[in-house]
């Protein structure tokens, strides 16, 4: 879409006199408490599942066992690269990406070329647009979701995406991060890997709107049977999602 990519780069321009200094002064601080290299690089699948670079300030140690393998990530994580995680300045380097044109500011996130495999054709779809730096998924839950409804939530914003949804999920995106809510799932230091799925994703969207509730937007809902006795999921509108989204910055929640 030109427009989205038009406005990433008129937000990304507009935002460099701030994230400069930032960025320079995230890099000096990962170089002093963590070490070399001060950027994290990792191949991650973009649009229609090409591989690309994405760079992040580092976060861990390369702590490995006596058998040369990495430790887990709780054993690498550092107290400080806590504090990057929770404040999300782990994700400026990204920024780059966005400018090369790898991300888009709002899209599903980027996640590890291994689960390519292990997604359902539905699941799959949230491949068909740009991955972003924050999603729909990221400002409802964000990496506190489980596996199942985090995928529902990426097919959902590749079906209604819009400019106006885009501003709503980053100025929610704003608020998680100032609250620092949902900055890893329960019992883990991050996010747990993803196994694959035996069942069907409109059974994860059918749980999503029941946990939901009457005061949240539902995203996708089962609509009827198919005729190999699957559930057909319907599109959700737009109108339908965004309305029960204020706009208005001041009223905007965000439940990430």
């Amino acid at each position: 879409m030109v427009a989205k990519r038009l406005l990433d780069g008129i937000l990304v321009v507009a935002a460099l006199p701030l994230l400069v200094p930032l960025m320079a002064g995230t890099a000096l601080a990962v170089r002093l408490f963590i070490g070399r290299p001060v950027l994290f690089v990792q191949q991650r699948p973009g649009l229609h599942g090409r591989l690309f670079n994405l760079y992040k300030f580092r976060t861990m140690t390369d702590l490995r066992d006596t058998q040369g393998a990495l430790l887990p990530d709780a054993d690498r994580l550092t107290r400080f690269g806590r504090l990057l995680r929770a404040a999300s300045l782990d994700e400026l380097a990204s920024l780059f990406n966005v400018i090369r044109g790898d991300l888009a500011l709002v899209g599903p996130r980027p996640l590890l070329p291994e689960y390519l495999p292990l997604y359902s054709a539905e699941q799959a779809r949230r491949h068909d647009v740009r991955p972003g730096l924050t999603g729909w998924a990221q400002v409802n839950g964000r990496n506190a979701v489980a596996w199942q409804d985090r995928l529902a939530m990426d097919v959902w914003y590749v079906d209604n995406q819009s400019i106006r949804l885009d501003l709503v999920i980053l100025f929610r995106t704003m608020m998680k991060v100032l609250r620092r809510e949902g900055i890893s799932a329960d019992g883990e230091a991050t996010m747990s890997r993803f196994m694959g799925n035996g069942t069907e994703l409109a059974d994860a969207v059918a749980a999503i709107d029941d946990q939901r509730g009457a005061g949240n937007p539902a995203s996708i809902r089962p609509e009827q049977k198919g005729s190999g006795g699957g559930d057909v999921v319907r599109r959700a509108e737009p109108q339908q999602m965004l309305g029960a989204i204020s706009v208005n910055p001041i009223a905007a929640e965000r439940s990430f």
